[in-house]
């Protein structure tokens, strides 16, 4: 593979400065997509399993969380639902996952994002929409969740790589171009324990919103103060992806007292 052809070019250094964003396209097989769908099952199977020993449960807004194993459980939005929606970290359930985050298809434009070499993993997350299941995400930027834990903020890319077809129907992320050159915004208050960590609509446009569709393989880089959500999955389709987020070497991970450095 080579690596250099995988650095950040200089159109997708203007369109991350400029619109938050930018995308790459089929860059696994889809043989490789074959076995990190088959680790994310795998996960999901090794986080319920414990999960099932023993577990710290509760509930904020309705939503139920769960920890175990050293991941964090997101089930879905509903009372009575056992479907895990979001698992994080999740690279330490599968041997394929903790090799990906070494994966130079994540490493070379990260450290051009980053502006570091090496470059460290700050988090991860396995995205899970389940088909007719799969719940919306609410208008967020991901700066806010971040902000106490660093003080490097704004420099924390994420990764994103689809590994279904990702599209309207199914509930593929949606941008609001532009939004994050206006740095950290407010949440909403009166709304909740988690709705601080909800962008206040008064303060982007969504009617300017872009559906990111993308075919299994391909990957989107976003800021951490990009604005973004995501529809139900009303398909029989699964929208399944998984995102890394870096930052320079020599930090901490976010839910993980130790430091991981990539590539």
């Amino acid at each position: 593979m080579d690596r250099t052809a995988l650095r950040l070019s200089d159109e997708e250094r203007l369109l991350y400065r400029e619109q938050g964003y930018f995308v790459r396209r089929r860059l696994f097989s889809p043989d490789e997509l074959d076995a990190l769908r088959d680790a994310a099952e795998c996960s999901v199977a090794v986080a319920r399993a414990a999960s099932d020993r023993g577990r710290d449960e509760y509930a904020i807004d309705g939503n139920v969380y769960r920890e175990a194993g050293g991941t964090t459980i997101q089930l879905e939005h509903r009372n009575d639902s056992e479907t895990v929606r979001v698992l994080e970290p999740f690279h330490h359930l599968d041997p394929r996952f903790s090799t990906l985050l070494d994966d130079p298809r994540f490493v070379e434009p990260m450290c051009g994002l980053v502006g570091t070499r090496p470059v460290a993993v700050f988090t991860d997350k396995l995205n899970l929409k389940r088909p007719r299941e799969g719940s919306q995400f609410r208008w967020h930027q991901d700066s806010p969740y971040w902000n106490h834990a660093t003080p490097h903020v704004d420099r924390l890319p994420n990764a994103m790589l689809v590994l279904d077809d990702a599209d309207i129907a199914n509930g593929c992320l949606r941008m609001i171009p532009g939004s994050h050159r206006k740095g950290m915004l407010p949440g909403l208050e009166g709304d909740g324990t988690l709705g601080p960590l909800f962008t206040d609509p008064r303060y982007f446009d969504a009617s300017t919103q872009v559906p990111v569709e993308l075919e299994a393989g391909g990957m989107l880089f976003f800021s951490p103060h990009m604005v973004h959500g995501s529809q139900p999955n009303d398909s029989d389709r699964a929208r399944r992806a998984l995102i890394v987020t870096y930052q320079p070497a020599g930090h901490r991970m976010f839910k993980v007292d130790a430091k991981r450095e990539a590539g």
